[in-house]
């Protein structure tokens, strides 16, 4: 009895979304001949603001699909979303030689970015965002790079209390400074 009610909670707090990213067919000379097999990237997230990525490597399909799933539902971080549908700022994130510019995006815009990148935003839950992949297309560099600019935003929440203030001094002050630009600039 105890053992259902344990499997219950686990289907009702999981409800994550899992996206195939690439799959790549590996091949290994030994003295035999040709070892295949396969190494896949997936992406995971609840479309709530968490998400994460993993790899794995298997002579099937499907059991490196099982191998990387598993590796990214460990992985998974939490990133702040502004409105649960955009991101708070403009972001660059880089990896080796990728490197991505995220942009945010008022609403109805949608998620406007390629390859990789758009099944993290997807499962990530963003319903808004402009993104630009520069250098590198390869899918392994291309979400570490994503995940590098991701990590790195700030909501107003973490950066008033990294300086000890309220959010309404932080957030009112950027809007008092775009106005005052723009007072100058119609003078």
């Amino acid at each position: 009895m105890a053992q259902a009610v344990d499997r219950r909670k686990t289907e009702k707090k999981e409800e994550l979304v899992e996206r195939l990213v690439h799959i790549n067919r590996v091949a290994k000379t030994v003295k035999g001949g040709r070892n295949m097999s396969f190494a896949a990237v997936v992406v995971v997230g609840d479309q709530k603001g968490r998400v994460g990525y993993g790899s794995g490597k298997a002579t099937e399909v499907p059991d490196a699909i099982t191998k990387a799933t598993n590796e990214a539902k460990k992985n998974m971080v939490r990133i702040p979303l502004r409105e649960g549908r955009t991101l708070h700022h403009d972001v660059k994130g880089s990896f080796g030689a990728g490197k991505v510019i995220l942009r945010t995006a008022p609403a109805g815009t949608g998620v406007i970015a390629g390859g990789p990148m758009r099944a993290i935003f997807e499962v990530l839950g963003v319903q808004d965002v402009v993104a630009k992949s520069l250098g590198s297309n390869n899918p392994y560099n291309m979400i570490k790079a994503t995940f590098d600019a991701l990590l790195s935003i700030n909501s107003p929440r973490m950066v008033a209390a990294k300086r000890g203030k309220k959010v309404g001094d932080i957030v009112s002050r950027r809007e008092n400074s775009s106005n005052i630009k723009m007072e100058k600039e119609e003078a």
